[in-house]
């Protein structure tokens, strides 16, 4: 019997083939994942995970015994090789498996040093899977030297578990500043101050010229000519949708696999969810890199595959844990003109306006400030400027209608 099978087995494939079974798709489903475990969850990696504060088994979004129980066919560790539109067939090395509908939940990779200036020695790792972190923990070690090249969420919470272990740790980011892409400067400039305080050399406006060592990374030329003795590097300078699958196949890809607003690809029998798919959003697309996104694309999707036909609509939320401080952002920043602050000391929160129109907030360890900030969002509504400034006023009056 044919039915829907999933490839990708990450926080999206695995939420849509839940969905399809809790709101009773009968038909028979297939979830492809090519790492040997069952699907896990990607944050507590780099953190929890890696700091030794969290099992294996507590990183799996579900029981392994779920999948048999729900009549979910999970198969893990295992590679597809090409999507035959024509016939609506998977390929495996070994295997055909024919379906009635085909999403594609195949995420993202990391972006890789190159081979020429070192990417390739051992001692050089990306933050991405299971096995890239159980692979770079035994350099954990008290005393070690990390280099962190790239100043985003994902070199920043790495170097917060480094400096915490006790390791020296340089950050590297070549742009003017931290978190330049996605922040305003007044985040940059929080995290800087926030990093150096647990004795992080952060280097900005510097980037990597190449790794030195035979086989093993002993050193690293920077840009500025300034050379560093390192143990580890850790490379966190972004990640791409993972469109190999698609673009084989001949489907639309534009800044990752293109779907329509209720999640179609250009193959009407296809699908694509999470990291790996952008959407129509506004008068341009949109693609989102967060667990937030995967898992709410994914449930609009499955309920879409049993005829919802209920447009995607984001509501774009993102957090980051750095030493104490949990950084929660709201909305998407994209076009602002103002940022109002508003310091509470330990709670902080900056306010993204483009004119009198709220578009965002960032909020470091103040949930009151990303909840109202959120809500108001969602809504389409805005705040006074002038209210949000005054941390010694309370957020909620501004909720109501």
């Amino acid at each position: 019997m044919t039915g829907v099978v999933v490839i990708g087995a990450g926080q999206a494939g695995a939420s849509l083939v839940a969905k399809l079974r809790n709101d009773g798709y009968e038909g028979a489903v297939t979830l492809i994942g090519d790492e040997p475990a069952p699907p896990y969850q990607r944050p507590p990696l780099s953190k929890k995970y890696l700091l030794g504060e969290m099992a294996l088994e507590r990183l799996y979004l579900r029981p392994e015994s779920y999948y048999a129980e729900a009549g979910i066919d999970l198969r893990i560790d295992t590679r597809v090789t090409a999507i035959d539109r024509a016939a609506q067939e998977v390929m495996m090395d070994q295997e055909r498996l024919p379906y009635t509908h085909l999403v594609l939940a195949t995420g993202s990779v990391p972006r890789r040093l190159p081979a020429a200036i070192g990417g390739d020695l051992d001692g050089v790792h990306v933050v991405r899977t299971l096995a890239d972190v159980d692979a770079m923990a035994p350099g954990f070690l008290q005393g070690a030297r990390v280099l962190i090249v790239g100043g985003g969420y994902i070199g920043l919470e790495a170097a917060a578990v480094a400096a915490s272990r006790g390791l020296q740790v340089v950050l590297v980011e070549m742009a003017e500043r931290i978190l330049q892409r996605v922040a305003a400067k007044e985040t940059s400039d929080y995290f800087r101050a926030l990093h150096r305080r647990h004795g992080v050399d952060i280097r900005e406006g510097v980037g990597l010229e190449r790794l030195l060592g035979d086989e093993q990374v002993r050193g690293a030329r920077l840009t500025d000519g300034t050379d560093l003795a390192v143990d580890m590097v850790i490379v966190g300078v972004g990640i791409v949708p993972d469109t190999t699958l698609a673009q084989a196949a001949g489907l639309a890809v534009d800044n990752g696999i293109a779907v329509d607003a209720q999640g179609r690809t250009s193959d009407p029998a296809i699908w694509a969810v999470g990291d790996c798919a952008s959407f129509p959003h506004q008068a341009d697309r949109l693609r989102l890199e967060s667990v937030p996104n995967a898992i709410d694309m994914a449930e609009c999707v499955a309920g879409n595959i049993m005829g919802a036909q209920t447009p995607y609509v984001p509501k774009p939320w993102f957090w980051s844990d750095q030493y104490d401080v949990k950084l929660q952002i709201a909305g998407l920043s994209t076009g602002y003109d103002r940022i109002v602050t508003r310091d509470g000391g330990e709670a902080v929160s900056f306010w993204y306006y483009k004119g009198e129109h709220l578009l965002a907030v960032d909020a470091m360890n103040d949930p009151r400030a990303y909840m109202v900030g959120k809500r108001l969002i969602d809504a389409g509504k805005s705040a006074d400027p002038a209210i949000v400034a005054d941390a010694g006023t309370d957020l909620k009056p501004l909720l109501k209608p």
